[in-house]
């Protein structure tokens, strides 16, 4: 790999971090935990996504790693960092295990890394408070990560399509 090859990766992926955690807090501004709590959009993944597809299964590893650190070390603790990376180790490989399916679209692929994610998290809580009865909670996390997955894999869908354009407009 060439030193500007990988001066625009490390640049690239540097921003796409930025954006995670910008869209992380502004997302954490947004009281939709207040009927269900644990409830978020998800959309600082629509960023990960972009990466997963664009830059490459590593580089969007690293990008997880970062955003669970970062978020948990500026906005939630310790404890909210296992969480989200329970949810985010699980999500990460339905996800990359999903798209290598044929014809299996982006929100698709959303869709089932937002429910494994709450799936990940869900498991993390039943282990440390030694309860299977959260499984009833889980349903209702599966059903509202299909629907936010859906959300976060169209704004990830809509952003790589336009990039592609520009990019194929610039060539």
């Amino acid at each position: 790999m060439k030193k500007t090859n990988v001066a625009h990766r490390v640049a690239l992926g540097s921003m796409l971090t930025a954006l995670m955690l910008t869209l992380g807090y502004v997302e954490s501004l947004i009281p939709l935990g207040v009927a269900i709590p644990g409830i978020k959009l998800g959309l600082s993944n629509s960023v990960l996504m972009y990466a997963l597809y664009i830059m490459g299964i590593k580089e969007a590893l690293v990008l997880m790693v970062l955003k669970v650190v970062l978020s948990g070390l500026m906005f939630g603790g310790v404890t909210a960092m296992m969480y989200s990376l329970a949810g985010a180790v699980l999500s990460m490989i339905a996800m990359i295990l999903i798209m290598k399916v044929p014809k299996v679209s982006v929100i698709t692929v959303s869709m089932i890394g937002a429910v494994f994610h709450n799936v990940g998290q869900v498991v993390l809580a039943m282990m440390i408070l030694n309860t299977s009865k959260l499984l009833y909670y889980l349903a209702v996390l599966m059903v509202v990560g299909i629907f936010t997955g859906m959300l976060t894999g169209i704004v990830a869908n809509s952003v790589m399509r336009a990039l592609d354009k520009i990019s194929t407009n610039h060539r």
